[in-house]
């Protein structure tokens, strides 16, 4: 990519060094205006860095695709056996030293990924095409089916996610989580807007980042949550934004703090979410609904939709949750999270060490060039 980009580098270049002196010019921008336009120039350079990043990624994944269909060719209709991958990655390899990914491992992964895709399409899936090689591998490696895999592959497009927030997000089943919280969103939102807020919320949420083992305090959960926001707002999902912890609202003469506020940039709304260390109880549902009115009252403003509330459990009964919410005039749903689960002893004696798996890394990065 780093050549088919030389053009754009090369201009940018020249436009900076012939910028460099422009306020010696007679009619001289302003810094505001020149500030506007400078960035409007970086956009177009980097339109054309992520044109030319995207052209060449579908290129290589045509290419794969037909070399997976000739693998799978030779060995289905003309019974080769195996070992025609081996000999193949050798001539492949000596014809073209220069260009990386004719592995055997990745010739067998481009049989694999063909396979996978070939049951409904007979060329590359346009979306699929989209994504880098690394995620295509991972995905077909760790998805069950076809339904599965578009998911991620959308969640990749959508939210920009690199490797291994991927492999993250795949292991921590997010495919069978989304939608899966108990909420009256259907009864409390407008149609488009529950059907976003149904797809936002998750259940359970994995807090495994966080150490914690599962008797952790309430106020031990939300304290390492806060100082590992980043890590917290990846596991909430795209569009949250943190506004605070024990976030003061006066009502009457009482000062109350709720746990966790946060604003949704999709949904345009407050999110209120209330931790709670045990099992879920009837009544919390209620003080939730009696802190989302007091943040509609005083902080949300007319342009903004109403403030969403989400109790985060270690345990609920799904009827007991279901019945809570059924009069509740406030949308809000219920959800379950997850801590460190305790290794006993005897499988930590059987788990590699890190420099294990880190020579074992090693190995297969070089086996893949």
């Amino acid at each position: 990519m780093r050549f088919s980009l030389y053009f754009c580098v090369k201009e940018s270049s020249r436009l900076q060094k012939s910028l460099g002196n422009f306020k010696t010019m007679s009619n001289e921008p302003t810094p505001s205006e020149y500030a506007i336009w400078i960035k409007s120039l970086k956009m177009k350079v980097q339109n054309a860095q992520n044109k030319v990043a995207f052209t060449i990624n579908s290129q290589l994944l045509e290419l794969y695709w037909e070399l997976g269909r000739e693998l799978t060719s030779r060995q289905k209709d003309r019974d080769w056996g195996s070992n025609y991958i081996d000999a193949a990655a050798k001539d492949l390899r000596e014809s073209f030293p220069h260009i990386k990914g004719f592995s055997r491992r990745n010739l067998y992964a481009m049989r694999q990924w063909y396979q996978f895709y070939a049951q409904e399409f007979e060329f590359v899936p346009r979306r699929v095409a989209q994504i880098p090689w690394g995620h295509n591998r991972l995905i077909i490696s760790k998805t069950k089916d076809l339904q599965e895999a578009a998911f991620y592959v959308s969640e990749v497009i959508e939210n920009a996610w690199d490797r291994d927030t991927l492999e993250i997000q795949i292991e921590n089943d997010l495919y069978r989580k989304v939608g899966r919280a108990v909420t009256n969103f259907d009864r409390t939102l407008p149609e488009k807007q529950s059907e976003l807020a149904s797809q936002v919320l998750k259940d359970p949420y994995n807090f495994d980042f966080l150490g914690l083992e599962n008797d952790a305090l309430e106020k031990a959960v939300e304290d390492e949550l806060v100082k590992n926001i980043t890590k917290f707002l990846l596991e909430l999902g795209k569009g949250f934004a943190f506004m605070g912890r024990q976030y003061k609202i006066e009502i009457g003469e009482t000062d109350y703090f709720i746990d966790l506020l946060f604003y949704h940039v999709d949904l345009r709304c407050f999110v209120v979410v209330e931790l709670k260390a045990g099992k879920f109880k009837p009544e919390y549902a209620g003080k939730l609904n009696f802190y989302l009115s007091a943040v509609d009252t005083q902080i949300k403003s007319p342009t903004d939709n109403p403030t969403i509330g989400i109790l985060l459990c270690k345990k609920k009964n799904k009827i007991e949750a279901e019945y809570s919410l059924r009069d509740m005039t406030k949308p809000m749903g219920i959800s379950e999270y997850k801590l460190t689960e305790i290794i006993p002893e005897k499988i930590k004696s059987k788990l590699p060490s890190i420099e294990e798996l880190e020579r074992k890394l090693e190995e297969s990065e070089t086996e893949e060039e």
